[in-house]
């Protein structure tokens, strides 16, 4: 089977991101969002990530508008039963997601791929709340998805070789690199990066150093390309404490397991950059140090 339509079913920030490198590869794409103002929100999302590619040199002007005119949207899940691919790009939630693919695996046929850009729950979970658990799979994008050059693939016990090949053909398609996991909760990458991010939170908590010592430590002393509490702020901190709470509830690892301080952040709402107030207060003007 080829693939030629592409689904992505949320457009915020990743769900966006991925359907904009979807329509810029070609695929006619279409991306759902649960209502008309955060669909709207998404698109016009796009809108400035495609002129800012323009601004920069990366994509042409007939080359957005083809894009552009590749990309519609809907609020209904029924229209992708035309689809050929689905992505689930929606909250970092089992029973959310689980809903989601039950309800894709009645609309689409039974050849249509579905997949979850999860960063760390186990895929199997969603493969079983399916009839075709065979061609399930994650993948797993990077943010921001236009500029970051990885898909994070993961294989459930369950998924055909026929599908990953399909998948990685795909991911290729879109220009990227292109790893492949075995389904263990965080994968490849957050496995490793969750347990750095949140010993970072626990050594401001402990007064170790100021904020942004930490960060400048690791961005000038380890050549990250930004500190460890930026990219909290940058990820969002509701969703590192999703993806840790998993990894912790799969492994019960002590390196896993949220600080307090991070719980309580995301309590207060301070949520990073999308709330304007996180380990920075980007609201009062404040900046992580260059």
């Amino acid at each position: 089977m080829d693939i030629q339509r592409v689904g992505v079913v949320g457009c915020g920030l990743m769900g966006s991101g991925i359907a904009e490198v979807c329509t810029r590869a070609g695929y006619q794409t279409l991306v759902r969002e649960v209502n008309d103002e955060l669909l709207q929100k998404g698109q016009q999302r796009i809108e400035r990530s495609l002129a800012t590619a323009v601004e920069r040199g990366k994509l042409g002007t007939e080359a957005r508008d083809a894009a552009w005119g590749r990309l519609q949207g809907t609020t209904r899940l029924d229209d992708f039963a035309d689809r050929d691919l689905v992505i689930e790009a929606v909250i970092e939630q089992r029973d959310e997601k689980r809903q989601v693919f039950a309800a894709l695996d009645r609309i689409c046929p039974p050849q249509t791929i579905l997949a979850s850009n999860t960063s760390s729950i186990p895929i199997v979970q969603m493969a079983t709340a399916t009839q075709r658990p065979d061609r399930v799979l994650g993948m797993h994008f990077m943010n921001p998805v236009p500029v970051m050059p990885l898909i994070e693939f993961v294989r459930a016990i369950t998924t055909s070789d026929a599908t990953l090949d399909q998948a990685r053909a795909f991911g290729e398609s879109l220009g990227k690199r292109v790893i492949v996991a075995r389904d263990r909760a965080g994968f490849i990458v957050n496995m490793l990066l969750v347990p750095y991010l949140v010993e970072a939170v626990r050594m401001l908590e402990h007064g170790i150093a100021s904020r942004e010592d930490i960060d400048l430590g690791m961005k000038l002393g380890t050549n990250m390309p930004m500190g460890p509490l930026t990219l909290l702020d940058f990820v969002g901190l509701d969703t590192a404490l999703y993806i840790a709470e998993i990894l912790y509830d799969e492994y019960k690892q002590p390196h896993y397991a949220p600080p307090p301080l991070l719980r309580q952040m995301v309590t207060a709402g301070f949520l990073g950059r999308k709330s304007g107030r996180g380990f920075y207060n980007y609201q009062a003007g404040e900046r992580p140090p260059a």
